[in-house]
């Protein structure tokens, strides 16, 4: 079977109907199959749709973003946070400057320390997502091979398919297995 790159529009709802997001209005969304870069209750349905299509479809929490987990809850001390001012019930933010650092929730403040939702807003949540397919081709060649590049990764932690030097006389994100995080990528 080949993998497909779809663009769509959707609208985001909850289960009351309330809308939690959407692209209608500006740029749609692009993804390839199988890559993981969509909701896999979301990628079923849109599998085999064709261009024009609009539909709607409820994903469960299950697949969607999950149940939510209470293991992800976590009191820490207020200045332990790297955020500075006031903190307050529902302020989300990185847990460190790392862009792929954890985002989490506060979900309560006690005094000097805070609870953390590290679960995903959406986590528990039934989705209803209302879609336009808007195009459908077949992956080439170079961008099923980006994504395998992609997984291996090089193990700097940049997540591979780049011109990694980490000094280590390996370059490139075949070679490069210096794990240490201090490589110069140029992804």
């Amino acid at each position: 079977m080949a993998q497909n790159i779809v663009t769509f529009h959707y609208t985001l709802r909850d289960a009351s109907g309330n809308m939690l997001d959407m692209s209608v209005g500006g740029e749609p969304i692009t993804y390839m199959e199988g890559a993981g870069q969509i909701i896999d209750g979301l990628e079923e349905h849109l599998r085999g749709l064709a261009v024009g299509t609009k539909s709607v479809v409820t994903v469960p929490a299950a697949k969607a973003y999950g149940e939510r987990d209470p293991a992800l809850l976590h009191t820490v001390k207020r200045a332990l946070l790297p955020v500075d001012g006031e903190v307050k019930i529902g302020d989300r933010f990185r847990t460190s400057p790392d862009p792929t650092a954890p985002v989490v929730t506060v979900a309560d403040v006690k005094g000097d320390e805070v609870i953390l939702d590290a679960n995903h807003p959406y986590a528990g949540a039934d989705l209803t997502f209302h879609v336009e397919v808007l195009a459908v081709r077949e992956a080439t060649a170079g961008e099923i091979e980006q994504l395998a590049a992609s997984r291996r990764g090089c193990g700097c932690g940049c997540g591979g398919g780049c011109d990694c030097d980490c000094g280590d006389g390996n370059v490139g994100g075949d070679g490069c297995d210096c794990g240490d995080g201090d490589c110069k990528c140029e992804c």
